[in-house]
């Protein structure tokens, strides 16, 4: 038994104490939180975020795509096709470079970035968090995630 006016020790293993813990819930809880968003224009969030990369800049090799969104060429490949199948990417031989796969947006897949301009806002409303709150947790993000490449 423990004196009564002591500090007590924090429990390292305490879930609720985990940072682990606490990213895999909020990962799963936001982008479940896109879902509904994502529906009407007919993407996945993985669907999404490839279209991101590639309203940035198209055409980009599948191997520039892996990197940005950093995915292995086996998750993005069906990806990629359901997005071909869904008429919003080509797929072919990059001008540049003829031995690199090429990921083109099609018409239909330009004209779909002016619905999702609509996206970040809903998201914002629906976290209830304020811009340099949200700004503050990406950078927060931003290097935890380059401290886990190092």
């Amino acid at each position: 038994m423990k004196p009564a006016n002591t500090a007590q020790e924090p429990d390292l293993l305490a879930l609720d104490q985990q940072v682990c813990f606490a990213l895999a819930v909020a990962s799963r809880n936001v982008i479940a939180l896109y879902r509904p968003i994502l529906e009407p224009m007919g993407l996945t969030h993985p669907q999404y975020l490839v279209m991101l990369a590639l309203w940035g800049t198209s055409p980009l090799t599948v191997r520039e795509l892996g990197r940005l969104l950093s995915l292995e060429p086996a998750t993005l490949s069906p990806l990629l096709k359901r997005l071909e199948a869904l008429g919003l990417v080509t797929r072919g031989r990059h001008p540049r470079d003829d031995r690199a796969l090429a990921v083109d947006l099609t018409g239909e897949g330009r004209r779909l970035r002016e619905k999702a301009l609509e996206v970040p806002p809903q998201v914002i409303e629906r976290l209830g968090m304020s811009i340099d709150e949200l700004q503050g947790l990406h950078n927060a993000l931003t290097r935890v995630i380059e401290a886990t490449r190092a």
